[in-house]
């Protein structure tokens, strides 16, 4: 196995690992992540159970990431081109891209011009937030590999 093929083995396994425990949590626990995003003071509201089953959705997108990142992962041998696996890092890239910029986005207020609507630089969304951002740039740099070749 080359130093390439290593790469490409830890990172499809750690999208894989990363959008399945997303899918795991936000479809199979959406209440406790609603709870990440709302006051304890708000979870009373009736909009915080529409909140947390929307979450859902976030777990269905999240398995099919985590799916897609799995099968190419048992499949490597399908994609012969490096602007293949380009692509796909560059698809997977986006994905957690956009999840880290969003909460950047509200751990800097800007979403409101006020305080953060929830803690994203402390806690569990610390741990997203940072996850996202280091899958995010570890895809880029797989596809910036890719197309160097």
């Amino acid at each position: 196995m080359t130093t390439l093929d290593l790469l490409l083995f830890v990172v499809l396994g750690c999208n894989t690992v990363w959008f399945a425990a997303g899918f795991q949590y936000f479809s199979f626990n959406p209440f406790a992540a609603a709870k990440l995003l709302v006051s304890r003071s708000q979870r009373d509201c009736p909009l915080f159970t529409t909140l947390a089953e929307s979450g859902r959705f976030l777990g269905g997108m999240n398995a099919a990431f985590a799916a897609l990142a799995l099968l190419l992962l048992v499949n490597r041998h399908l994609f012969t081109e490096p602007r293949q696996w380009a692509l796909f890092a560059s698809v997977f890239a986006l994905a957690h891209g956009s999840q880290f910029v969003l909460n950047v986005r509200v751990a800097g207020g800007t979403a409101t011009g006020k305080a953060p609507l929830w803690p994203v630089l402390k806690g569990p969304m610390l741990f997203i937030l940072v996850m996202d951002g280091v899958l995010m740039l570890a895809n880029a740099a797989w596809a910036a590999m890719q197309l160097a070749q």
